[in-house]
């Protein structure tokens, strides 16, 4: 397993992340021995990095996870979020406590290496999501002094939203981590997109992070499946799912990923979803692929795959040539 450094944290984390959401569902709606499996079998092969949010299975996968690290008691990294409910926005830092101190109970910890911000970062306090201003004036001072009491390692957003917003968060240089959305369907956040491409454009968001000293998580890797290019679901995944920064549905996903099969036609990668999780391994802005499984083959093939190292210049190329980066 390679390992990469978590932006300016000084932590030193697995390329291949452990996502224990809903999308994946093994997490969620697994038994506990496939848990147990998963996890142990993620550790062995050198994974150092778990990403659970109370939002997944309304709590379930923290409990879940929180079980298994107590049964297991790994050396590992554990990361979770915070939503803040509008109803709750007139005291952030009290929302913010509330959430952790939940989390906390339900993992069994006394603490978390990462908490993040799990809100659509906007410009406009009206709009649905959190405002970058909010974010920045009264969320991070309440981080950081959760972070001062020990209950946290370290803190970051989910870096979607509003470009614009997202850019501005970045820059202001008060965040370690962001979990950047970046796939094969939309690319933009480490390569320019021509005018007009049918995506949300983030900007490249990649090498600004990387200039401001924040570790670059990578969500969305497989567009929440439609990179295998098949639209049928496994039975313990969710069964169905919103697209995120991408197409106008799953099926357009899925059909969209066919154009990428020429990375397999002519050898650069096994699989699609080798070639889908060896994208982001090309950008030293990267530190870890998260990546959400429904079995234990889902997190041997992946492993399998982040082995083989980054897409290789010339495949790297053939996607520019082709459009889809």
């Amino acid at each position: 397993m390679e390992y990469r450094s978590l932006g300016r944290t000084g932590l030193s984390v697995s390329a291949l992340g452990f996502g224990c959401g809903n999308v994946g569902g093994l997490m969620v709606r697994g038994t506990p021995a496939e848990q147990e499996r998963a996890v142990a079998r993620a550790i062995e092969l050198g994974v150092n990095y778990f990403d659970t949010a109370p939002s997944y299975g309304g709590g379930q996968s923290e409990q879940n996870l929180g079980r298994v690290m107590r049964a297991l008691k790994p050396a590992v990294y554990v990361g979770t979020k915070f939503h803040i409910p509008r109803a709750e926005r007139t005291d952030v830092a009290a929302a913010i406590t509330r959430s952790l101190e939940s989390s906390l109970r339900r993992l069994g910890m006394e603490r978390v290496d990462l908490l993040q911000c799990h809100e659509h970062i906007v410009s406009d306090d009206a709009e649905a999501g959190l405002s970058a201003r909010v974010l920045l004036g009264e969320a991070v001072p309440a981080l950081e002094k959760l972070r001062q009491q020990g209950k946290i390692g370290f803190f970051g957003i989910t870096a979607l939203g509003e470009t614009p917003a997202l850019h501005q968060a970045i820059d202001a240089g008060a965040l370690f981590t962001a979990q950047v959305c970046l796939n094969l369907v939309n690319p933009s956040a480490a390569f320019e997109i021509p005018s007009g491409y049918p995506t949300q454009d983030f900007g490249r968001l990649l090498p600004r992070a990387r200039q401001h000293g924040v570790g670059a998580i990578v969500i969305r890797v497989l567009a929440a499946g439609a990179l295998s290019g098949v639209e049928a679901r496994h039975p313990i995944a969710v069964p169905s799912v919103d697209p995120i920064a991408s197409g106008p549905d799953y099926r357009a996903d899925v059909q969209r990923a066919q154009k990428f099969r020429v990375l397999v036609d002519e050898g650069h990668a096994a699989s699609l979803v080798e070639a889908s999780l060896r994208l982001p391994l090309a950008s030293d802005a990267v530190s870890t692929v998260l990546l959400g499984y429904s079995t234990l083959e889902h997190l041997e093939e992946a492993a399998r795959a982040i082995a083989k190292g980054p897409l290789s210049p010339v495949a790297l190329e053939r996607l520019q040539r082709c459009g889809a980066a």
